[in-house]
């Protein structure tokens, strides 16, 4: 018998198409070398030296590799501490994020749910209005003590409505017959939301986690508003103390700091730039895949 042989089609391009897409890369790859170029430039001058940044207005390569930036940042236990502060405070903020968020949105995600209108225009409500910094100061410190407290950097912010909508927008192109197929199997509506909700809308989740833990690991003014303990500060707290001491002493002394082997002034904020955003770059590639179909999908339904 003879065998069919099975020829692979191999789509032609025209010049002219050729032309065009060799165009797009161009321009793709462009574009994101200039996004890039900026970042790369922080992390070299965080290793270069006062002279060399004073007199090159820009490089990607320091010519003298010095290390008195970081080793300034990391010489106390200061920076640890807020480290280890931040991440506590990022990942247990984005678990109750997470918890209240998708809870909520279930619900008014669901067209049988009576009120449904009335409670997501309630939502959306407190995109538009707020109470103002000064209640919102008393409400946490005077009325639920929580000041000094990682409290007071968790439940102000448990919610935010616009994540919320996103995940609701996304429960809702989840096809019924699933949850009605469940209920004649005899799941009750927890049981839905975790075993079937929940394990389906992997996308969405992984990205509105991530605007949260984003949203918590720079939470600067709440943190300084609400911590005044030093053993709770933040890193971007102990990073903007760090920055201030420096431009102090290099302002008062007036010397060159290159000089007398002491880290520069302008290496030491980049440096701590360095410090506070590789973290959550680190945690990025890993949520990447869920990143733009969890967001468009979310963002699009209504």
């Amino acid at each position: 018998m003879a065998k069919n042989k099975i020829k692979s089609t191999k789509i032609r391009r025209s010049p002219g198409d050729q032309f065009v897409q060799v165009l797009i890369y161009l321009f793709v790859g462009g574009f994101a070398l200039v996004t890039l170029l900026p970042f790369v430039y922080v992390v070299a001058g965080s290793f270069a030296t006062e002279r060399e940044l004073t007199e090159r207005a820009f490089f990607l390569i320091p010519q003298t590799i010095s290390f008195n930036a970081y080793q300034y940042i990391l010489k106390t236990g200061d920076t640890f501490r807020g480290l280890r502060n931040s991440i506590l405070v990022a990942g247990i903020g984005t678990l109750i994020n997470m918890a209240v968020s998708s809870t909520l949105a279930y619900p008014l995600s669901r067209q049988y749910f009576k009120g449904r209108t009335f409670f997501t225009n309630m939502v959306i409500i407190t995109m538009l209005f707020g109470g103002g910094m000064v209640p919102s100061y008393m409400l946490v410190s005077n009325i639920l003590h929580l000041k000094n407290t990682f409290w007071a950097l968790w439940l102000p912010a448990a919610v935010n409505p616009f994540n919320m909508i996103i995940i609701k927008n996304y429960f809702q192109g989840i096809p019924v017959e699933l949850e009605e197929a469940s209920r004649i199997d005899g799941c009750n509506d927890g049981q839905i939301f975790i075993k079937i909700i929940l394990p389906l809308s992997k996308p969405v989740l992984a990205s509105v986690s991530l605007f949260y833990a984003v949203t918590h690991w720079n939470s600067y003014f709440n943190a300084m508003m609400y911590i005044s303990d030093r053993n709770k500060e933040v890193i971007q707290i102990v990073l903007r103390r760090i920055i201030f001491l420096t431009s102090a002493v290099a302002t008062e002394s007036g010397l060159d700091w290159g000089a007398f082997g002491m880290p520069p002034e302008k290496a030491v904020k980049m440096a701590t730039t360095v410090v506070a955003t590789v973290p959550m770059l680190l945690v990025y590639p890993f949520i990447q895949k869920y990143f733009t179909q969890g967001v468009m999908v979310g963002s699009v339904k209504g």
